[in-house]
């Protein structure tokens, strides 16, 4: 359930080895043991990209790819960070003089702006305090962490914040494939922008309706208020906003304020700069995608004979609406994506914030092998900058066989599978997941 705590468990319910390795590297660095272990799963969306912060639900799942904390409070006010990757420095500040640099990308941020917001709910802190270091993100990947439950998907849904489970077809699995491109959400202004698109786009969409537009903030904001549906919103989006790009000036006229007055009230600080906003292209997205979450999780309770197909082509027009109307995807993702549908898959889209990331494609589990089999000499072995792929096949009494793999010089990263049932598919060694270990300053 929503209100329900991270989950407890006995050290020796998770993974020893990872943990005796992180235990020894706590020691050598800090001279005693850990007194508690912290593990935060990752997660893949699986439709609903760039919605959640428009305050609709998107529909993700966790995965076994996880950071793992060691933790030991001390009597000091000064924490110390570490990690077992030695390209992330260590790190130690007095929590009394927390400093966050927003144009730096630095790893420890993540952990000092946690402390931004100790006093707020749990899942809400992060959501919140991720904008401490420049990102106007949404609650999904936060919400998943918490929330997730081995063997179903979730539909998140905002304020309140809420979890539903989310039973997937059976006869198919995700295959999640990293492009090996790299993109910093939080240091360049690409997510960012899209974010105040989405707002401006609540602003003139509110004004042309008489509502008051200075209080509106989300797109879902303006549904709510006029009780409409998802399909007459983008009927109005597209009476009310033009497809060529917005000039501050342009947006400055429509609303009647002055130019200092949109950069001070409206625009996050990195993108004051940004001289032409594209409203109509993202507003047709995020009505249209949140209707795609809601048909996706329709279909899934239903289970007719063809969910699969089904489910596989409103990913497909989500993956369209992320490259053409969001322009979130790049090169890389269009080849993966292109590779992908051509090798099998009945559905592939990108995940994530885009502009680099992963693709998850739904493959029928019997075309799985000669799936994976071309998907990987079609683009990873075809350049040598990228990294060949990992593959899990998931059932939850998982064993594992190790694939032929290769790291990347530029970005390393996983190609499996995962599957929501008790399958009987071979499972495969991950690659290594992200361990922190941290000396935690008493902070009662």
């Amino acid at each position: 359930m929503a209100g329900d705590a991270p989950s407890s468990l006995p050290v020796q319910a998770v993974e020893q080895p990872r943990l005796l390795k992180l235990k020894e590297s706590f020691i050598a660095k800090f001279g005693s043991a850990p007194k508690f272990y912290v593990r935060a799963p990752g997660r893949v969306n699986l439709i609903g990209e760039h919605i959640d912060y428009c305050g609709y639900a998107v529909l993700p799942m966790a995965i076994e790819q996880d950071i793992l904390i060691a933790v030991e409070p001390v009597n000091s006010d000064v924490v110390q960070l570490a990690n077992t990757n030695s390209l992330y420095l260590d790190f130690s500040a007095s929590i009394n003089d927390i400093q966050i640099d927003k144009t730096k990308s630095q790893w420890h941020n993540y952990f000092l702006c946690g402390l931004k917001g100790i006093q707020v709910e749990l899942a809400e802190i992060c959501t919140k305090s991720e904008r401490y270091i420049g990102t106007e993100g949404g609650g999904m990947d936060q919400a998943i962490s918490f929330l997730a439950e081995e063997g179903t998907a979730k539909l998140i849904e905002f304020s309140p914040l809420r979890a539903t489970d989310v039973r997937l077809p059976s006869g198919a699995v995700f295959v999640i494939a990293n492009s090996c491109v790299e993109m910093n959400k939080a240091a360049t202004s690409h997510y960012n922008t899209r974010v105040m698109e989405c707002r401006l786009a609540t602003k003139l969409l509110s004004k042309s309706k008489g509502l008051d537009w200075k209080k509106m903030l989300r797109l879902q904001d303006v549904q709510a208020k006029l009780g409409v549906s998802l399909e007459e919103m983008l009927t109005i989006v597209e009476e009310v906003l033009h497809p060529e790009p917005y000039s501050t000036e342009e947006i400055c006229k429509c609303l009647g304020i002055s130019l200092e007055d949109l950069r001070s009230q409206i625009l996050s600080q990195n993108t004051q700069d940004v001289s032409t906003f594209k409203l109509h292209q993202r507003a047709k997205h995020v009505y249209s995608e949140a209707a795609r979450v809601l048909e996706f999780k329709k279909i899934c309770n239903e289970a007719p004979a063809n969910a699969i197909q089904l489910l596989g082509e409103l990913m497909n027009q989500s993956y369209i609406s992320c490259r053409e109307m969001y322009e979130c995807s790049c090169p890389e993702l269009d080849q993966l994506v292109d590779i992908c549908l051509q090798f099998g898959a009945v559905g592939s889209r990108l995940t994530g914030a885009g502009w680099g990331g992963c693709t998850v494609s739904m493959v029928p589990t019997d075309k799985l092998n000669t799936f994976l089999k071309n998907v990987k000499k079609a683009y990873y072995q075809s350049d040598v900058q990228r990294t060949l792929f990992l593959v899990r096949r998931k059932n939850w009494n998982e064993k594992r066989r190790k694939l032929e793999t290769k790291k990347s010089k530029r970005l390393s990263g996983p190609f499996f599978v995962r599957s929501l049932h008790n399958e009987d598919l071979t499972q495969t060694k991950l690659p290594p997941t992200s361990t922190n270990i941290l000396h935690a300053a008493n902070t009662t």
